[in-house]
């Protein structure tokens, strides 16, 4: 299994085990939050990076 899906398999194992154990918009907040977070916290060249990464994996 890649890296990505074990991400990906372990993202929805932590948003199921949120929406059974708090209100369902407070694990929406933690589900949107967390990767909006993230991206703030790079600085402005990893976001360049990031997008342009991005870009060329859709093939515009």
């Amino acid at each position: 299994m890649s890296m990505n899906a074990k991400i990906a398999v372990g993202g929805v194992a932590v948003g199921l085990i949120l929406l059974i154990w708090l209100p369902w918009w407070v694990a929406f907040l933690v589900v949107v939050g967390v990767p909006v977070a993230a991206y703030l916290a790079l600085d402005p060249s990893q976001r360049r990076r990031l997008r342009r990464a991005t870009r060329k994996e859709l093939g515009r």
